[in-house]
């Protein structure tokens, strides 16, 4: 997930197929005029936004069928076709969720991937860190959360990015509403504190999947997984972005040691 290439070719033949099993988005495939087969198999074009082609499928359901679905991410769904839909996703097909598809389906199945990735999208090694910034407060927990982000290998930045944009929308659609001719719009009753309850676990894992017993984290660790994750998703934007300042402080670094690296990045931005 942390590899980083200029092309497919400069892999060998078994990181080439390992790169093809993270399922990465490619250009093409925002071209809303493609064919919305599902039997199609996708190539891998690595020098995109680096997010899991499942992750962004689910996002955009969810924001284009379900903001509005009361209890998302809480109501059950069908194990079976949840099973089939990450089947599909598993052979590398290229799998068009349309209104076709329950909303809760998607949801679960977001949930799943996320919850079984080999290693957690906050990568283990750096559990303890974010979870020591929840007993910080103000402007000093947020430069000690942005600087462990900037660790972050770019395949789980990007995700992570991607899904805490996701969660935002989801957030902001939570309180019922007015439309413009005075009619109510349900809301999906998921604010930032229910989200990060749900996702804040399957984000920050200690251990593997398996190798922890229900119920094993203790009361403060799960207090403060719940606690970072919430300030992630309300200083996302923020979070991300870094400024002018230490922009060029990086690239008159980078230009004197790895002048190569700025051609990739250019590239990549």
């Amino acid at each position: 997930g942390a590899m980083s290439v200029d092309s497919i070719a400069d892999l060998s033949d078994n990181t080439s197929k390992l790169l093809e099993a993270l399922q990465l988005s490619h250009p093409h495939e925002l071209d809303p005029r493609r064919s919305q087969g599902k039997k199609k198999m996708l190539s891998l074009n690595p020098i995109t936004w680096q997010v899991p082609r499942i992750v962004d499928r689910c996002c955009k359901h969810i924001e284009t069928h379900g903001l509005q679905t009361v209890g998302i991410f809480r109501v059950g769904s069908s194990k079976k076709r949840v099973q089939r839909l990450r089947e599909e996703f598993d052979q590398g097909l290229d799998v068009f969720l349309d209104e076709h598809q329950s909303v809760h389906d998607v949801a679960a199945l977001l949930k799943e991937f996320l919850r079984d990735m080999p290693d957690s999208l906050i990568p283990r090694e750096l559990y303890a860190a974010f979870l020591s910034t929840a007993s910080m407060e103000g402007p000093a927990q947020l430069a000690a959360l942005q600087l462990l982000l900037f660790l972050l290998p770019p395949c789980h930045s990007d995700t992570l990015h991607r899904l805490l944009r996701f969660l935002s929308e989801v957030a902001r659609h939570a309180e019922s509403s007015r439309g413009p001719d005075g009619q109510e719009i349900p809301g999906n009753k998921m604010t930032v504190s229910n989200l990060a309850t749900i996702f804040g676990p399957n984000i920050l894992q200690k251990e593997k999947p398996g190798e922890k017993d229900v119920g094993a984290m203790n009361f403060e660790d799960s207090t403060a997984i719940i606690l970072v994750l919430q300030r992630l998703i309300e200083h996302y934007q923020t979070l991300f972005m870094v400024s002018p300042e230490m922009q060029c402080h990086i690239l008159r670094r980078l230009f004197q040691t790895d002048p190569d690296v700025i051609d990739y990045l250019l590239r990549r931005k």
